[in-house]
């Protein structure tokens, strides 16, 4: 194996095994010492194209046939085939021999189960639907947490995650303007460091594409950028900080967002672009969707959940109780019932 590609990734000491992601036999021999672990009762995969070498990650493949243990594999997302620049049979083949090769594949959204079953033709009983998982964070607990951060006077809205083209940030900067003009106290936070895989392709062409619109738009003093990976507690505390959150995302079968649950999980006032998972997440007044790559329609929809204090709440307690079944425990207690089952 490659030690200098896992050099970059911090890992705990209780992490015993790497997989090299374009190294077709250190899979095979990763299935092969799990294989003799006698203490190893069950192989649980979070899949997510790009993870995984070869072609849409079809060296994931072997590696599952080799396993001689049950699997779980929980589909972070799914590709429609009909919209893939490549083949579309070798999608399906890759989607379903991981379906074939697991005793239960999850997913985060009926709308996953639905492609799964329409697309790949997925037998409907091997699929299970968990939710996105979020940690506690205290509802209603906005002013002490700008208190702490230091952005108190501020009305503060605020994206987090590995930043990428896909995000749609530009868009949020676009609608800036109009919203400052009405809230000249607002701040937006763009936290996260920028994707690996982005910043070796291409470095930090992206955000400093970004850093030129605030400039060029002339937002300098409403807009901070968090160039870093921020531990959980620290997340956690920007979105108590958060007045309103955003996620202007591109792609419409997206069927999960970390960051998006995690804002609802926090009781925060979303507003989305209307990709599978927000389109689900959203609904019932737990937020507010708005068309892709629209710059005004998120403007008009941020002013209005900065002006009208009752809507405000409103959208932020449904959000938040309808996640009190997203908790970790929760979504751990599912798993483990999963795995008992199998």
């Amino acid at each position: 194996m490659n030690e200098n590609l896992f050099s970059t990734y911090n890992y705990p000491k209780n992490v015993q095994l790497q997989i090299d992601q374009d190294d077709r036999d250190s899979y095979l021999l990763a299935a092969e010492k799990l294989n003799k672990c006698k203490k190893t009762m069950g192989i649980c995969i979070q899949h997510e194209f790009g993870l995984f070498g070869g072609t849409y990650g079809d060296y994931l493949i072997p590696f599952m046939e080799e396993v001689k243990k049950p699997i779980v594999t929980t589909f972070h997302s799914i590709l429609d085939p009909k919209s893939a620049s490549q083949p579309q049979r070798h999608i399906r083949y890759v989607v379903k021999k991981i379906a074939e090769n697991s005793h239960k594949v999850v997913v985060i959204s009926g709308y996953g189960k639905d492609i799964l079953m329409q697309k790949y033709k997925i037998p409907e009983e091997k699929i299970a639907i968990v939710p996105h998982g979020v940690p506690f964070i205290q509802f209603g607990k906005t002013a002490e947490a700008k208190k702490e951060l230091g952005l108190e006077g501020k009305k503060v809205m605020s994206s987090f995650g590995l930043l990428s083209n896909k995000k749609g940030i530009q868009y949020a900067l676009k609608a800036l303007p109009g919203v400052v003009e009405k809230n000249p106290d607002l701040l937006y936070l763009v936290i996260g460091e920028t994707h690996p895989l982005v910043r070796k392709r291409e470095g930090e062409k992206y955000r400093n594409k970004l850093k030129k619109m605030v400039n060029d738009l002339g937002l300098k003093g409403n807009v901070m950028f968090y160039n870093k990976y921020l531990p959980l507690e620290e997340i956690c505390k920007y979105l108590q900080a958060t007045d309103v959150y955003i996620t202007p995302y591109f792609d419409p079968q997206q069927i999960s967002s970390g960051t998006l649950a995690y804002a609802i999980g926090a009781g925060k006032a979303c507003i989305s672009t209307p990709y599978l998972y927000a389109k689900d997440a959203l609904r019932h007044e737990r937020g507010i969707l708005v068309p892709f790559k629209n710059a005004k329609a998120i403007g008009t929809a941020v002013n209005r959940v900065l002006s009208d204090r009752k809507y405000r709440e409103k959208i932020e307690k449904n959000a938040y109780n309808y996640s009190r079944a997203w908790t970790w425990p929760k979504i751990a207690d599912s798993y483990v019932h999963l795995f008992r089952h199998i």
